[in-house]
């Protein structure tokens, strides 16, 4: 079925159920400071995570809804064994139009092939840095060889598209914008650079550390000259630009400037908790009915339902906090991020 055929549910805003985040673990082999700085967490109890057959499950209910676009995502994606099996459970759906992937790349290079045979479509990695010692101190880990081979084995393999995800952080990697998007040309990949956001807690987040949307555009124009913006429609996160020679990169402001109004994700974490919104702090238990035996109907019923209630704004309710005050701290305590591990950014995909 293609996609222009799938129903059209909308939630109280209008905005159609369109993609579908699914994470399947909520561990991750790096330590980023604005994501998960801490050496241990609470972790989701592995007998609640969700099988590969009931991810497909659940997906073929959203995607009857209208979903026809799931990246999956974790914590880290690859750490959850035999991920090529899950893409080709996805794929039996044909409703699905695109299975991409978001990792951090270290475990890539090993596992690009299957992940390729099995059907994947797209890949997206993570990439803050090109400088070894502030990968290290970014991410307390010595990985960033790792990296650099797994982003390079995506082309050699087959796969075209590929993204490379950047949080800029004002007075870390703000001098490294040009140099990002000269090695995403040299990979034929784009890059997207996301504006530091304060989901979560731990992270420490401070707005004195986020590079704005307009910043970075003053730092990339002084060096390439005119930058034009590219129309597009859709409700994609990135706002893409075009240098003067045809090259194209994105920003993600979901900070200073929110997409709230198009956002058509959801987001169900490993252990089948569905988020409308990643400034979420309650989400809804889809495993339990799954595993109760709620018939598909009465499935479907319920994500619609669900859906349609949505009136989920969280990046621009939390830009509204601006005018009380700058914050210094992330929206959730530590504290309850300890006993709640669905509140951090890493259980419920990013």
């Amino acid at each position: 079925m293609e996609s222009d055929s799938l129903p059209t549910v909308s939630d109280a805003f209008g905005r159609p159920l369109r993609s579908l985040r699914l994470s399947v673990t909520d561990r991750c082999n790096l330590r980023c400071n604005y994501c998960m700085p801490e050496e241990n967490y609470v972790w989701l109890p592995r007998e609640n995570l969700l099988s590969f057959e009931e991810m497909a499950t659940l997906t073929g209910y959203f995607t009857d809804l209208g979903v026809d676009k799931v990246r999956l995502t974790g914590g880290e994606p690859l750490l959850r064994r035999d991920l090529p099996r899950l893409i080709r459970l996805l794929l039996q759906n044909r409703q699905i139009t695109e299975i991409a992937l978001t990792t951090n790349g270290i475990l890539l290079a090993d596992q690009i092939q299957s992940l390729y045979e099995a059907g994947l479509h797209r890949v997206t990695v993570s990439l803050d840095t090109l400088r070894p010692e502030r990968f290290r101190q970014l991410t307390r880990r010595d990985e960033h060889a790792r990296v650099l081979e797994g982003i390079e084995s995506v082309g050699r393999t087959g796969f075209t598209g590929l993204k490379l995800d950047t949080v800029a952080l004002r007075g870390f990697n703000d001098d490294e914008l040009v140099a990002l998007i000269e090695f995403g040309r040299h990979y034929h990949a784009e890059v997207r650079f996301i504006e530091y956001m304060d989901v979560g807690g731990a992270n420490e987040w401070s707005p004195h550390k986020v590079l704005s949307r307009a910043a970075m555009l003053e730092t990339l124009g002084r060096h390439y000259g005119a930058i034009d913006p590219i129309p597009e429609r859709g409700s994609a996160p990135a706002q893409r630009f075009r240098l003067p020679d045809g090259a194209t990169f994105g920003i993600i402001p979901s900070t200073t400037t929110p997409f709230c109004s198009t956002c058509d994700r959801s987001r169900v974490t490993a252990d089948g908790m569905w988020y409308r919104c990643l400034y979420a702090t309650a989400g809804t238990d889809l495993r339990k009915p799954l595993r109760d035996g709620l018939s598909a109907d009465d499935m479907r019923a319920f994500i619609r339902a669900g859906w349609e209630a949505r009136r989920d704004r969280g990046a621009e309710e939390r830009k509204a906090l601006e005018r009380v005050g700058p914050r210094e701290a992330g929206l959730i305590g530590i504290d309850r991020l300890r006993e709640d591990p669905h509140l951090e950014m890493h259980a419920r995909g990013g």
